[in-house]
């Protein structure tokens, strides 16, 4: 399957290279076809043909909870429009990412093959992201980002690339800060050690977090990493332990964060080192990874109150329910929501239908018209800056307070511990 995937890809980039196209902006394929003329080419669907509507997240693993709940999101967006747009049935063509820059790759290039794909939605992990992004828009696919916040995805001086990913999730160019602010400010540490595991999402929010928190005045003493698949982690607690840090910040993914977890409770000289860690953690798979050492262990997150999402959001969460036998069962469902209702509007202000019924979607104009796309999402406001941040942070720090995965609920396990609430 690998070997597959990375011929797929090679035949993809070696196709883009023969006409002279490296990865930038996407291939000239001026078209006009029906009523539409566009710059980089025109889908055509027939006549009660479906919409067919990519997906990629992470749907296997220890972070699958993360992926599956904004599937459920775009799932219930697509239910909320009554699973059809401009008389054509909606269709969710999904892959798994695995949450790595092979999955994306993999992901990427099998719905960069399928000429009937209109847009796309995910993913979850920025590592997956960082390569697929570019897959699709050499494709003319614009890609909205679900969940995936590393700061470099839409940052002022991204490559074009990128130029056609926008995403309705907030950069960890603010959660850094907010957890800087956080640690520094409210748990009065001013020493801390930063730990990534290599991937695009943690070293950048790593990155972010130990930048703001010595502009504030704290010391961080080293930076560290990991491997997301290292099970001994003692090694590095111990080295970490000589430096007597007050914070150790873990912005990781579930399997590396919960062995630091239940190590560092045998680990002399960290029993009183602040644990805090970062919104890829907020699942009952993680609770039941770390065991005890959950408890009292915070995170930084996106507030998820009543008071701080959109209008709808209630309404959503009880649709969830119905619908899934549970309650949300991670962060970025609502995001997900959003990014579908922000597809379903581009394609409705672009469209045309010729007489026959069949109908046809510039994809430049598409993406201009998702970048120009605004509205009241069910997270917040939707509305996208020229580098394709189209979402805004409200932050907030949870703290979870029990070990037995069956209490997991955001708002009860973990519980909004900051800013409190009125």
């Amino acid at each position: 399957m690998r070997n597959t995937a990375r011929g797929l890809l090679a035949g993809l980039v070696t196709g883009l290279a023969a006409s002279g196209v490296l990865l930038g902006v996407p291939p000239a394929m001026a078209a006009t076809v029906g009523p539409v003329t566009d710059d980089i080419g025109v889908v055509r669907i027939a006549k009660g043909a479906p919409i067919q509507i990519g997906g990629y997240w992470v749907l296997s693993g220890p972070d699958t909870a993360l992926g599956l709940d904004e599937r459920r999101g775009v799932e219930i967006a697509m239910k909320d429009a009554g699973d059809s747009l401009l008389g054509h049935p909606l269709k969710l063509v999904a892959e798994d990412d695995g949450c790595n820059a092979e999955g994306g790759q993999t992901a990427a290039t099998k719905l960069a093959a399928n000429p009937q794909i209109v847009i796309v939605l995910g993913p979850a992990c920025s590592s997956s992201n960082t390569p697929a992004a570019p897959i699709l828009w050499q494709a003319g696919i614009t890609d909205i980002d679900t969940a995936a916040t590393a700061p470099a995805l839409t940052a002022a001086n991204r490559k074009p690339e990128y130029d056609g990913l926008v995403r309705t999730v907030f950069s960890d160019a603010d959660q850094g800060k907010a957890d800087a602010a956080y640690i520094f400010n409210v748990l009065k540490a001013r020493r801390a050690v930063a730990m990534h595991d290599g991937s695009p999402y943690a070293q950048q929010l790593a990155a972010v977090f130990a930048a703001n928190f010595k502009q504030l005045g704290g010391e961080v003493l080293s930076t560290e990493a990991v491997a997301p698949t290292d099970v001994d982690m003692h090694p590095v607690l111990t080295r970490i332990a000589s430096e007597k840090p007050d914070v150790l910040y873990l912005p990781m993914f579930i399997a590396a964060t919960a062995q630091i977890l239940r190590q560092a409770k045998d680990t002399s000289g960290l029993e009183h080192t602040h644990m805090f860690g970062g919104s890829s953690l907020a699942a009952a798979d993680f609770i039941e990874a770390a065991g005890p050492a959950v408890v009292g262990f915070q995170i930084g997150y996106p507030d998820l109150s009543p008071e701080a999402m959109g209008q709808g959001y209630p309404k959503f969460v009880e649709e969830y329910k119905k619908a899934y036998g549970e309650g949300p069962i991670s962060g970025f469902h609502a995001n997900a929501y959003d990014a579908a209702t922000m597809a379903f509007k581009a394609i409705q202000a672009v469209a045309k239908t010729d007489d026959a019924g069949n109908l046809y979607i510039g994809r430049k104009a598409l993406r201009d018209a998702v970048f120009a796309t605004k509205f009241e999402g069910i997270a917040g406001p939707v509305a996208c800056d020229p580098h394709g941040q189209c979402s805004q942070l409200k932050a907030a720090v949870f703290e979870f307070t029990s070990a037995d995965p069956k209490t997991y609920g955001i708002g009860k396990n973990p519980k909004k511990v900051y800013p409190p609430s009125h």
